[in-house]
């Protein structure tokens, strides 16, 4: 955990493939929705574009990058849940904490996504106080379930503490797989908080409040994506090589005097 937080850029995974490509241009200049990276034989289509080393200040895409991360390894905590859930079944458990570990994963892991990420990709790609406000009321919540999920209580279909130590009693392997998804909500939970306190503290630093945040929301502004008002154009792109979009006026102005 300390390393998700601290390491310098010279070590932070590169999902930039995952995340979009230069040629999700399509004709006429339009930007085409590339996530989720879906096969082009299906008939369901991405529903988002992404592109956080086109679209997010240079000073923020470490950060962008790792809350992306996270979310990544939220949907993957969710899964070993399913498994745990699995395993504490067939030693005894109540066929409840499956299904619900079933529904959490099928729900959380798009929702949290477009709840909570989305909101802050949006945030430090225009400098939005209103997406700002989004994330840390929508976030909060999520902190607040995914500490639920580590207490662990029976029937909710969480494989967290108190079903691992109550699986203990009568079946110690089932228990040790619980074991590892209770530790994951537990460093997930702190993780989410550290995140928290510090996307907030960076908001605050460069000047953000509730004020600016009711300001977007009366005139209509938050709902102008940059990609809308950039002017992109595929063909002068060609012509001079990849260059950014121009981005509004009012860009983000947080501290960087961080190793995030």
């Amino acid at each position: 955990m300390t390393h998700f937080l601290s390491a310098s850029p010279t070590y932070c995974l590169d999902f930039t493939p995952l995340l979009a490509s230069r040629s999700s241009v399509g004709i006429g200049g339009k930007r085409v929705n590339n996530f989720p990276p879906l096969p082009s034989f299906m008939r369901i289509k991405p529903c988002f574009y992404q592109n956080i080393n086109e679209e997010i200040p240079a000073p923020y895409q470490l950060l962008v990058r790792r809350v992306y991360i996270l979310w990544m390894m939220y949907s993957g905590t969710l899964c070993m849940n399913v498994i745990s859930c699995i395993a504490w079944w067939a030693a005894g458990g109540s066929a409840t904490d499956l299904g619900f570990s079933l529904m959490w994963l099928a729900l959380f892991s798009p929702c949290s996504y477009t709840c909570w990420f989305r909101p802050l990709y949006k945030a430090f790609r225009a400098d939005s106080s209103f997406n700002f406000m989004a994330f840390f009321f929508i976030f909060f919540v999520q902190c607040v379930l995914t500490l639920l999920q580590a207490i662990g209580i029976p029937g909710w279909g969480a494989c967290g503490w108190i079903a691992t130590v109550m699986c203990f009693s009568y079946n110690v392997g089932a228990a040790i797989v619980m074991l590892i998804t209770t530790l994951l909500f537990t460093g997930m939970t702190a993780i989410m908080a550290l995140v928290l306190i510090r996307v907030h503290t960076l908001y605050r630093g460069g000047g953000g409040s509730m004020a600016r945040a009711q300001e977007e929301w009366s005139s209509g502004v938050w709902k102008n994506a940059p990609v809308r008002e950039a002017g992109f154009n595929v063909v002068a792109q060609a012509a001079q090589g990849p260059s950014l979009p121009e981005y509004p006026t009012a860009v983000p102005s947080y501290p960087s005097n961080s190793h995030w």
